[in-house]
């Protein structure tokens, strides 16, 4: 799918965040476009985490500005940014973050009852993305039953069920062996090519930036197209 540069769904604007003494991210200029798939490397300690929380407004910027479609998240209101989370970013997780208390299917269900989505349309999405994923068979299985990959499936079935604009990925295969981790990007890359979501994934693996677009380092706070 072609990528169209000049209509960004995610802008990082002159960003800055310190911790303390300490400068995490320096002047950060960065822009992803719609269906775009950017994979984001460095050290640990590096600030990956932090400027993917940035990007959900999760965390704000000292200085700069970050935009999603336009929309300057570090600007809205609390309540406006919670509202905006959750209809136009979904997130996957190393260690899955899913609901213990809650089946397969209703870890999917959950974005779409906190987003309003009318019952019979919910069961059609989460039907749909159970197949998808390939855990139709799992539909009722608690997280604790199920393995990691199998966990991961639903984690990212349940980052897109509210079909967001943007999918932030924190070592999303970091917990999982490789021929596990191999699938799920697989799974990230086709499901962002057909509902045409960009991806910003935080990675220490060289593997995981197969799937993208483009690969971007971050030492010292400041980023760079290359180690």
């Amino acid at each position: 799918m072609p990528i169209d540069a000049s209509n960004p769904v995610l802008e990082f604007q002159s960003v800055n965040k310190r911790y303390a003494h300490r400068t995490v991210l320096n002047s950060i200029e960065l822009t992803l476009a719609h269906g775009e798939r950017l994979a984001l490397m460095g050290p640990s300690g590096s600030g990956k985490s932090t400027l993917l929380n940035c990007a959900s407004a999760i965390d704000l910027p000292d200085t700069g500005s970050v935009l999603i479609d336009g929309v300057c998240l570090n600007e809205a209101a609390p309540d406006e940014q919670t509202r905006f989370r959750r209809e136009h970013i979904g997130t996957v997780f190393q260690f899955f973050n899913l609901l213990p208390h809650l089946t397969a299917y209703e870890n999917i269900e959950l974005p779409l009852q906190l987003t309003g989505v009318k019952q019979m349309e919910r069961h059609l999405r989460v039907q749909t993305l159970l197949e998808e994923t390939q855990i139709q068979h799992r539909a009722d299985a608690y997280p604790e039953a199920m393995s990691g990959g199998e966990m991961q499936r639903v984690a990212i079935a349940r980052a897109i069920a509210h079909r967001p604009k943007l999918i932030l990925a924190d070592e999303p295969v970091g917990n999982l062996d490789s021929h596990t981790g191999n699938t799920i990007l697989g799974l990230l890359e086709n499901l962002s090519e057909q509902h045409s979501i960009a991806l910003l994934m935080a990675t220490h693996s060289e593997t995981s930036t197969r799937i993208c677009h483009r690969v971007l380092h971050l030492l010292d706070g400041a980023l760079t197209d290359r180690n």
